[in-house]
């Protein structure tokens, strides 16, 4: 597993443009202009197209962040593949517990009513089972890192999942590492409520500076931690 050096650097943002302008704060490398937020920055999330790198990315950052000392839970979102072909998704803990979140599926199953994404169905039972028991352990103690890999839109069948992320949001002992969707489509209202929020980062993860972010993402996560 790589053990990526943590270096403090200066952290450079800007507000998004165009559509994105009132949608949080918008973090990436390229930008030299740094402006005062009038808040303080509890959460930070990776957004970008799928398959840019973001889980990869999330887990380095948790690597680094638990070399540091820091106490992590929560989940990440893993590809299945069976001879080369994608079909379908996990949700893995930390701890490496693993859960199914959704297979290909062609026909909806006989007498049920099924959750669908596209060619996927998803199980919702299998992911409320093995997800929301890791919130528990945000709503107090001392302070830790929680992944949310990702809030999408098999996730967001769960009401259940909804309300537990919006608890940790709001929650004072855990600073949530996260990743989100770009816009497409029907707006994720849990999405947009993350993008509006003004004590979170968001990262901007593209092919040309996803190898160069780690440090950026963990200096960010520990001044949300401090």
């Amino acid at each position: 597993m790589l053990s990526p050096q943590v270096t403090p650097s200066a952290l450079r943002h800007h507000h998004a443009a165009g559509s994105n302008s009132t949608q949080g704060t918008c973090w990436h490398p390229d930008d030299v202009q740094q402006q005062e937020s009038p808040l303080v920055m509890k959460h930070v999330f990776l957004t970008g197209p799928p398959g840019v790198g973001k889980t990869t990315l999330v887990k380095k950052v948790c690597e680094a962040v638990v070399s540091a000392g820091v106490t992590i839970n929560g989940f990440y979102t893993e590809e299945v593949r069976e001879s080369g072909r994608r079909v379908g998704f996990d949700v893995v803990t930390v701890t490496g517990d693993r859960g199914r979140l959704s297979r290909v599926s062609s026909e909806p199953a006989a007498g049920r009513h099924e959750y669908r994404v596209g060619q996927y169905a998803v199980d919702l039972q299998s992911f409320e089972s093995l997800v929301l028991p890791l919130f528990r352990d945000t709503r107090e103690g001392s302070r830790r890192v929680f992944v949310i890999d990702e809030i999408g839109k098999m996730e967001l069948f769960s009401q259940a999942f909804i309300r537990a992320v919006r608890q940790t949001l709001d929650a004072s002992s855990c600073s949530i590492v996260g990743t989100i969707p770009v816009p497409k489509g029907k707006p994720l209202a849990l999405v947009e409520e993350v993008r509006g929020r003004q004590d979170i980062k968001i990262f901007m993860v593209t092919k040309e500076n996803r190898d160069s972010l780690c440090d950026d993402i963990v200096s960010a996560l520990q001044e949300c931690l401090k």
